[in-house]
């Protein structure tokens, strides 16, 4: 029997600092406790789905009767960044950190990449990517040199004007730069940051992609491998290198993404549809916005009730996330260190506290479970906690939403 299981992660939406914060300089961030200081901010969909009875955030009314089980898990890698938390939620734990670069890259990688691509570069250095732009614009324009920056996640970044660089070619610019950035400078992503706009006026397009490394093998590589589909939308084949996806949909945002999941639900398939809606972190998160990353979680909340009264008897909904990005914090604006939420959704299913999950692979592994498969992935299942009572008429007992 076909089973369908959608998984979104609201990218960065984190739900307190983790035990080992202060070694990532993340000593008080709580992304959805920023959220809720704003009047934008409401989720009556996920406060009933139980996102409030999830330990450690007893500073917020919990749901008397929440309709989905429900916990919170930490992080096992060494990271705080996009590839990290999604391969860790696929089973692929990186104990050790990839490459950061504070100081800029070094001559090595970058006189190669100059040699390869016959162009210069502009910075090298950690920066803002929409202030770098604005910064460096006119002299890209001019030179024609790439703009190349990093943050403080494992990233190369190339900015270029489409009218200067056709997007095509930054593409290829950028997979020059994944073949350099290997061994010991292999770092998680390489992006491409297109932008557009005139001498002060200068803003980034929809059209980014990113280039990330191939992860050993994941949760999507077992459930290809087995015959099941692998739908990814929003940034997901990108984050994976396209490893163990089976169909793609690249998004232009949340809207875009939320829109694409309305038309996947209401298809047949078999397998996995995994979502990242990456606005929470590219325009809330990091520009320290409180106001839109609340009302972006407004928007959300607003149509997953819709969305959760699409979803067929036995699918399987699942909304976390990969770390956190504070918009209240003031320390630095990259991402925080945080536990990401975890809950699990099937109509008539038990609504179960899984407590504290010592890693984000449980939840690929329960989902590796749920299909019937044992592997070596990282991880640990608690599918005996959210499967289905045996009273068939019980699913109908709970409303739904």
């Amino acid at each position: 029997m076909a089973k369908r299981v959608f998984m979104i992660v609201l990218d960065s939406f984190g739900i307190g600092e983790l035990p080992d914060a202060a070694d990532f300089g993340d000593v008080g961030a709580n992304t959805i406790k920023a959220c809720t200081t704003s009047e934008k901010f409401s989720a009556n969909t996920l406060e009933k789905l139980g996102l409030f009875n999830i330990d450690g955030l007893s500073w917020h009314t919990s749901f008397s009767s929440p309709l989905a089980s429900f916990g919170r898990c930490e992080e096992a890698s060494r990271g705080k960044d996009t590839t990290t938390g999604h391969w860790e939620i696929c089973g692929c734990i990186s104990e050790q950190a990839m490459p950061t670069y504070p100081d800029g890259f070094p001559a090595e990688v970058m006189d190669e990449f100059s040699k390869r691509t016959g162009r210069g570069w502009l910075v090298n250095k950690p920066y803002s990517g929409t202030q770098i732009i604005n910064e460096y614009g006119d002299e890209h324009v001019k030179t024609g040199k790439l703009i190349v920056y990093t943050s403080a996640d494992s990233v190369f970044q190339i900015a270029a004007h489409e009218d200067v660089v056709p997007v095509e070619q930054l593409y290829e610019y950028c997979k020059i730069a994944r073949e350099i950035l290997q061994g010991e400078h292999a770092v998680g992503r390489v992006i491409a940051r297109p932008f557009i706009g005139t001498s002060g006026n200068y803003t980034r397009t929809p059209r980014r992609h990113d280039f990330s490394l191939t992860p050993p093998g994941t949760l999507l590589n077992v459930l290809k491998y087995y015959g099941k589909d692998v739908i990814s939308i929003g940034k997901i084949s990108d984050i994976f290198a396209g490893s163990g996806v089976t169909e793609s949909h690249p998004t232009t945002g949340n809207t875009n993404g939320m829109e694409t999941l309305d038309e996947i639900v209401t298809r047949d398939f078999d397998g996995l549809c995994f979502a990242n809606l990456v606005d929470f972190d590219m325009l809330y998160g990091h520009r320290r916005d409180i106001d839109g990353y609340a009302a972006g979680i407004a928007e959300f909340d607003a149509w997953l009730k819709g969305f959760i009264g699409k979803l067929r008897d036995d699918d399987v909904l699942i909304i976390t996330a990969d770390h956190g990005c504070d918009p209240s914090f003031t320390k630095h604006t990259d991402h925080t260190r945080e536990y990401i939420p975890l809950i699990w959704y099937t109509r008539g299913g038990p609504a179960n506290n899984l407590g504290t999950r010592k890693t984000y692979a449980d939840i690929g592994k329960t989902i590796e479970d749920l299909f019937g498969f044992a592997t070596d992935l990282a991880g640990v299942s608690f599918l005996s906690d959210v499967t289905f009572t045996p009273d068939p008429l019980a699913r109908f007992h709970k409303p739904i939403l």
